[in-house]
């Protein structure tokens, strides 16, 4: 249902996200789990289509997030906490 493949993000020169690779089958629940500042929003804010990687490779349901940004967003929902 979701894959991540060496998913890299990087803000000016600084490293957010690194070589980050998972999957979660239909039906799992998963939690993201780290310290401040380890990546954990920009991994959700990649996965729902709100910021784009630097590279990696990122399919909801089979769609890529960064090609079919529009059928991914049918199919997920995302609300961040303030």
């Amino acid at each position: 249902m979701i894959n991540v493949d060496n998913l890299i993000k990087r803000y000016n020169g600084h490293t957010a996200v690194s070589g980050v690779s998972f999957a979660v089958g239909r039906g799992e629940i998963v939690g993201l789990l780290g310290q401040n500042g380890a990546g954990k929003s920009t991994i959700m804010r990649i996965l729902s289509c709100f910021l784009p990687a630097t590279s990696g490779t990122v399919k909801v349901a089979g769609y890529d997030v960064f090609t079919q940004p529009d059928e991914v967003r049918r199919r997920i929902g995302y609300m961040p906490e303030n």
